[in-house]
């Protein structure tokens, strides 16, 4: 509490009058706000309430929440590339590749240059073609996707490495293996992996 001492003129005793604070300066500024998105996993409405001093911080709070998360978005990009590969889009598929986009295929040496090419050596593929993504891992400017691809029904096992740049792939190196036997002198050593069947001769 603030005390004002006047001092009486010559008399050097101080006056009886003092200045209270204003009930409206004590009362807190802070107020409690809703989430600016919808809960995440592991968190209700209620755990989500997040108090904030003042509309401008808010309102910043609001904004920084709604920025979609740019590995979110470049998941989201690389899934649709690879539903687009299985439903045969061409469009789509190529869609997140920049316009002077580089393939690089390593064992047999060739590289393509520019989405355009890229295309065209896809579309022009004579086999029979179907895409089941195992994994797709990354972060930043970095991705790898794990996949089976099949070609008339047989099986290869593809890896993708795409760099990006401005949310757009920039350089992608694919490999490609096909299965081979389990040979039987570690068969005690081995368990299958989930998912798939043994290829022992």
């Amino acid at each position: 509490m603030r005390v004002v001492v006047v001092l009486g003129a010559g008399h050097g005793r101080p006056s009886s009058r003092t200045r209270l604070p204003s009930p409206t300066r004590r009362r807190s500024r802070r107020r409690r706000i809703r989430p600016c998105h919808p809960p995440g996993a592991g968190e209700d409405a209620t755990r989500g309430t997040t108090a904030v001093p003042g509309p401008r911080l808010a309102l910043a709070t609001c904004r920084r929440d709604n920025a979609m998360d740019p590995d979110i978005r470049t998941r989201a990009a690389l899934e649709e590339h690879w539903r687009a590969s299985e439903r045969g889009d061409t469009e789509a598929e190529h869609a997140i590749y920049a316009a002077d986009a580089v393939l690089d295929y390593p064992q047999s040496g060739e590289r393509f240059r520019g989405r355009a090419t890229i295309s065209a050596q896809r579309g022009g593929h004579p086999a029979s073609r179907h895409f089941t993504v195992d994994r797709i891992v990354g972060s930043g400017d970095l991705w790898v996707s794990e996949c089976v691809i099949t070609y008339d029904g047989v099986p290869a096992y593809s890896v993708s490495i795409m760099e990006f740049a401005h949310g757009h792939v920039v350089h992608e190196t694919q490999y490609f293996a096909d299965a081979f036997g389990a040979p039987e002198w570690r068969t005690a050593l081995a368990e299958p992996m989930p998912g798939t069947r043994s290829n022992r001769p």
